[in-house]
């Protein structure tokens, strides 16, 4: 399986909130790529390189996924929750990145094994912030898995 450690895999449906957090990570400068998917359909084509995903060198598999739960169609803990029983993907951290801060959607999340979940803040500056602290953490600090095929 290729593997760069430093691609990040998104998965956003609001193309504003997909480019304010692109440009977020690419002004932190820790990820070689970021990957954008609009929904959870997308985001299993590119992580079994299907379709227009196919070319595995051009669609590495992604040291980081960040993942809206409110997604069209497959929802975003249904994506966690393939995620995570793959035993080819499960250890690929996901972050839930979202605007929802309601209880049982916090606890759905780390019920199937999120590694972190993150509320989106409203202000610009503060998104910002958020998206730069996750990219330092992750990409920095954090030791990633070794994935085997």
């Amino acid at each position: 399986m290729d593997y760069e450690p430093s691609d990040i895999l998104l998965v956003e449906d609001e193309a504003a909130h997909a480019e304010l957090t692109k440009r977020a990570i690419r002004k932190a400068g820790n990820a070689n790529q970021i990957h954008i998917v609009p929904d959870g359909e997308e985001a299993f084509d590119y992580l079994y390189n299907r379709g227009k995903y196919e070319d595995k060198a051009k669609y590495p598999m992604p040291g980081l996924i960040l993942l809206d739960i409110k997604l069209p169609g497959i929802d975003g803990v249904e994506v966690l929750i393939k995620i995570k029983e793959d035993p080819l993907l499960k250890r690929i951290p996901v972050i839930m990145l979202t605007t929802s801060e309601r209880e049982e959607d916090v606890l759905r999340a780390y019920e199937h094994y999120a590694n972190s979940y993150l509320t989106k803040p409203v202000g610009f500056k503060e998104f910002e912030e958020k998206i730069m602290q996750i990219d330092f953490y992750w990409m920095i600090l954090n030791k990633p898995p070794i994935l085997k095929e």
